[in-house]
């Protein structure tokens, strides 16, 4: 099994499912940027 991180597990799963950040932002009630930072790692909340 592979070591994720918590950014690479969302990545890794919103590509899989064909979103965009923008996309999963909408879905969850977050913005794009959001998304991002928790895929960068710059934030978990």
């Amino acid at each position: 099994m592979r070591d994720y991180s918590f950014g690479n597990f969302i990545s890794t799963l919103r590509q899989r499912k064909g979103l965009s950040q923008y996309q999963l932002g909408v879905l969850v009630g977050v913005s794009d940027k959001a998304v991002s930072k928790w895929e960068s790692g710059v934030s978990h909340s």
